[in-house]
């Protein structure tokens, strides 16, 4: 479209979602009212402001699609135990002498087969908790180790994030979290570093917090890991051998498969439902984060981006990391971050020369960087899930920053400089 919107209006629209956003303002809705002030501010009419918005919109819609099909593999390894009990099984594998370890390892596999960041968190918290009260460990401690194993494994994983870059730059879904593999490997390291550092320092866990309450019969292991690993095969198949089955057959298949394997195919409805219920959050949000996109993306702050990457003589495929950052700062949320920098910016990157692949990595990885900021809800819910009080919950901002920078970093390493000077 050859509406323009200035660049001022471009940052009102943000500004204004993130004044809402911290209001308590659901996110939807912030983003929503943020593109339109942003449009008029811009100068743009209120009809060719709300075409804008639609047209954003409209871009989300094939990762909303797939996001929403996601519910299914999400239902059932949350709702049937699975997920609880390949982060049990991890975690009493690994021995408490490894503790911190074991709970980013099992928080990164769990976001890195299908769990949300913050749900995988959750679901380790109770035995993160209990094993914190015996062993003498901080809550800070554990819950770094919680978080950088999270963010490790969703640059890695199917999740939301991973769709919506694999959408915008038109690749294979598994060519995104092949991409995340290496960095993941760096962050999980410098999160195990972090931890240990942090063993000692913030409040302890009581003997209250540390009682578990998994109940119901749970799943034995090797049916529980079913339904991931069917999904990640036929995820596969494409770049395998040219057999695309898309993420949207993909995901819900693995689930129904992972339902059998358990048997609990006559709950596979139930944990559709509950699936959905936790997905649908996230489409709506996505659909709100399309409309500040339309109006980001045909404004003139993509100018003024590369222009100051420019001026600070930074080469041009920074422009992939930064965007994420930048999105992920103004959102808080990877997912909405990734969808944001990928629609705004994808099409600048691949004119750059930047491959399609290079660029979603390097995006996907920027947008793990400041997701975590208190206007979003990943700082509260995995703050709540550790029973962590706001001002205990804030100085771990520092520590998420450094791991999601290990990751962006290692990844602009791969893609951008590698690529380019190697």
């Amino acid at each position: 479209m050859d509406i323009q919107v200035s660049a001022f209006g471009a940052i009102v629209a943000l500004v204004v979602a993130i004044f809402l956003i911290l209001k308590k303002v659901s996110p939807a809705y912030g983003m929503i009212a943020g593109a339109l002030i942003g449009g008029l501010v811009g100068g743009v009419d209120v009809t060719n402001t709300v075409t804008l918005m639609m047209e954003g919109a409209k871009g989300i819609i094939p990762a909303v699609l797939r996001i929403l099909a996601a519910g299914v593999l999400a239902g059932v390894l949350i709702e049937s135990g699975a997920a609880a009990v390949i982060a049990e099984t991890i975690v009493k594998k690994a021995g408490e002498t490894r503790a911190l370890l074991a709970l980013a390892i099992a928080t990164m596999i769990l976001t890195t087969v299908g769990v949300f960041i913050d749900v995988a968190v959750i679901t380790v918290a109770p035995i993160a908790l209990a094993i914190a009260n015996r062993a003498g460990i901080s809550k800070t401690a554990i819950l770094l180790a919680m978080i950088g194993g999270g963010k490790a494994g969703n640059i890695m994983s199917p999740n939301p994030n991973a769709i919506a870059a694999a959408d915008a730059f038109q690749i294979p879904l598994t060519s995104v979290m092949a991409a995340g593999i290496i960095p993941a490997i760096f962050g999980l390291t410098v999160t195990y570093i972090l931890a240990k550092k942090l063993v000692n320092k913030g409040s302890m866990v009581t003997a209250q917090e540390s009682e578990t309450n998994i109940q119901g019969k749970l799943p034995l292991i090797v049916p529980a890991i079913v339904a991931p690993l069917v999904t990640i095969i036929l995820l596969s198949l494409r770049p395998l051998f040219d057999i695309n089955i898309d993420p949207m057959i993909a995901l819900p298949a693995g689930g129904i498969a992972g339902a059998l394997a358990m048997g609990r195919i006559r709950q596979i409805n139930d944990y559709a439902i509950a699936g959905l219920n936790k997905m649908s959050g996230v489409a709506i949000m996505l659909l709100g984060t399309g409309t500040l996109a339309g109006i980001i993306a045909n404004s003139g702050l993509k100018d003024v981006l590369i222009n100051s990457l420019d001026a600070l003589g930074l080469p041009a495929f920074v422009l992939a990391p930064v965007s994420g950052i930048f999105m992920s700062a103004a959102t808080a949320s990877t997912t909405a971050g990734t969808a944001v920098a990928s629609q705004v910016f994808g099409s600048t990157i691949l004119e750059m020369g930047i491959t399609a692949l290079a660029g979603a990595a390097m995006v996907h990885a920027g947008a793990t960087v400041l997701d975590h900021l208190p206007h979003g809800s990943f700082f509260h819910a995995t703050g709540g899930s550790v029973n962590m009080e706001i001002k205990e919950r804030l100085k771990l901002i520092p520590y998420e920053t450094a791991i999601g920078l290990t990751l962006a970093i290692v990844s602009t390493l791969i893609f951008g400089i590698f690529k380019f000077f190697g």
